[in-house]
C-alpha cells in the first residue's frame, strides 16, 4: 500500500518538514541524559519516553511537558546511546533504568512511551525480558512492529536490519507471550513516509492487550508533537484510549 498523493497528504508532508526544522533547531538540547529533578508524589505510574533511531529526548518537548502539567504524573526521557547497534542491549539497559525509576519514586509500575525504534525497544521489553511485571501501558508511536521496507539504501546499519519484515528480532517478537499483563496502544498513520506497508505500525498479536488508533493528516516525525496526538496519548495513559475528536488530525479507534 503505497501512501495517497492526495492533498492531505501534502498538507502531512508540509508539516513534517516544519516538525523537522524545529526539531533539528532543538536537537542539541537533547544530547544529554537530562538532570533528575524530583517531583511531589503522584497517584500515576511515572511515564518514561524512549526516542527514535539517531534521536534523542529533544523530540519529547511538547508530549513531556503536556504528561507532566500540573503535576499529574512523573515523566521523564531516556537517551539511550547513538552507538547502539542491537535493540536487544538497549532494551536490557532500559530494564535496569525502569528498575532504578521505580524504586526512586516508590512505584511499582511505570508507563513507556516510545516513538518509532523507541518503541521496539519498549516491546521487547515488555515481551521477551519480563518488563510487563512492571510496565502498566506502553504507548507506541510510529513503531514498525511488523517491520519496514522503506529505505533498503539502510540495510548497512544493523539497527535497521533488526526493523525489516524478516528480521530476527521481529520474528522473537511474534512468540507466543501468553499472560502478558502489558496494555499495549499504538498509533499509525497512513501518512508515515517510514511504515512501509504504512499498516506495520500496527500491534498485530494474539496474545498482547492491544489497541490500534489511527491517526490522519500526520507524519512519522510529527507524530511524538502533534496536539492532537499527545492528547490521544495522554487519555491512553490515563485509562482505556478513546476517539479522538474529529478535525485536523483527528484520530480514531481502529
Amino acid at each position: 500500500m503505497s501512501i495517497p498523493t492526495t492533498g492531505a497528504a501534502l498538507r502531512a508532508g508540509a508539516l513534517e518538514v516544519v516538525v523537522l526544522g524545529g526539531h533539528l533547531l532543538l536537537y542539541p538540547t537533547g544530547v544529554r541524559q537530562e538532570k533528575i529533578a524530583p517531583d511531589p508524589p503522584s497517584a500515576r505510574p511515572p511515564a518514561l519516553l524512549l526516542h527514535g533511531f539517531t534521536d534523542n529526548r529533544s523530540v519529547f518537548v511538547l508530549l513531556r511537558r503536556a504528561l507532566g502539567a500540573g503535576g499529574r504524573r512523573h515523566v521523564e526521557a531516556y537517551n539511550y546511546s547513538p552507538f547502539t547497534r542491537d535493540l536487544r542491549v538497549t532494551a536490557r539497559h532500559l530494564a535496569r533504568r525502569v528498575e532504578e525509576l521505580c524504586a526512586r519514586t516508590g512505584q511499582d509500575r511505570v508507563d513507556l512511551v516510545g516513538h518509532s525504534l523507541g518503541g521496539l525497544v519498549g516491546r521487547y521489553y515488555v515481551q521477551r525480558l519480563g518488563g510487563d511485571a512492571r510496565v502498566r501501558t506502553l504507548v507506541t508511536l510510529g513503531t514498525p512492529h511488523a517491520g519496514t521496507a522503506v529505505a533498503p539504501f539502510m540495510d548497512a546499519h544493523p539497527l535497521v536490519r533488526q526493523m525489516r519484515p524478516d528480521s530476527e528480532v521481529l520474528a522473537e517478537l511474534a512468540l507466543p507471550a501468553p499472560g502478558c499483563a502489558t496494555r499495549c496502544v499504538a498509533f499509525w498513520s497512513e501518512f508515515d513516509a517510514l511504515m512501509a506497508p504504512v499498516g506495520a505500525a500496527r500491534i498485530e498479536h494474539p496474545d498482547l492487550l492491544a489497541e490500534n488508533v489511527q491517526v490522519t493528516g500526520i507524519g512519522h516525525l510529527a507524530l511524538p508533537a502533534h496536539p492532537t496526538v499527545i492528547a490521544a496519548v495522554r487519555r491512553a495513559l490515563d485509562g482505556p484510549c478513546a476517539a479522538v475528536a474529529e478535525g485536523p488530525g483527528a484520530a480514531s479507534v481502529a
